[in-house]
């Protein structure tokens, strides 16, 4: 996956309890890396789904090298991370976020999380406060938001039999017609906007040994949860950004989210034309909101 990096930007590793997780920081010029482990901390998490790894923020990262410690993992079970033979539940990866922090960063960090990892975001942060100084979440949201679940395309029994398992994840993400289609029909607002890279990207990740684990367990519904039981014990500064043509979690669900915590939650920022992920969607747009508040 370092191949889709920006320049300048090299890969680590730390080591969890389930295994190595690989993160990207400014390694090499043009970036000035004598001191960057003293800027202030700025932690990148990509969302879940097929092909998902820290090539999701590759395009806005970048542009905050030079002021902040840029850490944007591969989450275990994605991208360059361990892939563990496991039933991966909600506190793996809540365990897994926090021991990242813990190795990585001498401060709290700021977040810039997506979707269900944002979600996951909030969950950590009302539990372990400290070590956090603020959210920057896009389209956070459980996927079971208010007891209304986001229907799965696929019935569990289909997902949980052997051999069958193997071929929905084969068809539905391990090529290139399935992954461009994906990004185009379901995480674009426009389809021409995805780029040849970012098919080889999602599907580079989609392609590494024992990558279904995740996959699957993100398709069955094993890591949802129901962020509005949560969201008024956040006590941390935070801000949402909701791509206006955002699937499964549309825009009136994050209205309602953030109307539940009005006094931590000091903005809610819509972004037209853009669908799930309008940061890798229309990058430029997003860096200059995220410079915006980060000031």
């Amino acid at each position: 996956m370092l191949q889709f990096q920006p320049p300048g930007f090299g890969h680590k590793v730390i080591h969890t309890s389930l295994g190595a997780m690989v993160y990207y920081t400014q390694t090499t010029a043009p970036w000035s890396i004598a001191d960057a482990e003293d800027l202030p901390p700025l932690l990148f998490l990509h969302n879940f789904g097929g092909g998902a790894s820290a090539y999701e923020w590759s395009k806005v990262y970048p542009a905050f090298a030079d002021s902040h410690h840029i850490l944007a993992p591969d989450l275990i079970g994605w991208g360059e991370s361990a892939h563990p033979i496991w039933d991966y539940q909600i506190r793996d990866y809540l365990n897994a976020i926090a021991q990242f922090i813990n190795q990585t960063c001498r401060q709290p960090v700021t977040v810039v999380a997506s979707s269900l990892t944002a979600a996951l975001a909030i969950r950590l942060a009302i539990t372990q406060p400290e070590l956090f100084q603020d959210l920057y979440l896009v389209c956070p949201a459980g996927f079971d938001d208010f007891g209304q679940g986001v229907a799965r395309r696929l019935p569990l029994p289909l997902i949980n039999t052997p051999l069958i398992d193997n071929l929905i994840y084969a068809v539905g993400a391990e090529n290139e017609f399935a992954v461009r289609n994906f990004l185009q029909s379901f995480l674009f607002a426009k389809p021409e906007r995805v780029s040849s890279e970012m098919v080889q990207a999602y599907l580079t990740s989609a392609q590494q040994p024992n990558a279904k684990f995740a996959g699957l367990a993100f398709l069955r519904g094993d890591l949802y949860f129901d962020l509005s039981l949560y969201i008024q014990q956040l006590k941390i500064p935070t801000v949402f950004f909701w791509g206006e043509k955002a699937q499964f979690t549309n825009i009136k669900l994050g209205r309602r989210l953030a109307n539940l915590n009005p006094d931590f939650i000091r903005a809610f920022v819509a972004i037209a034309n853009t669908g799930i992920l309008p940061h890798l969607e229309m990058p430029e747009v997003f860096i200059g909101l995220l410079q915006k508040y980060l000031k």
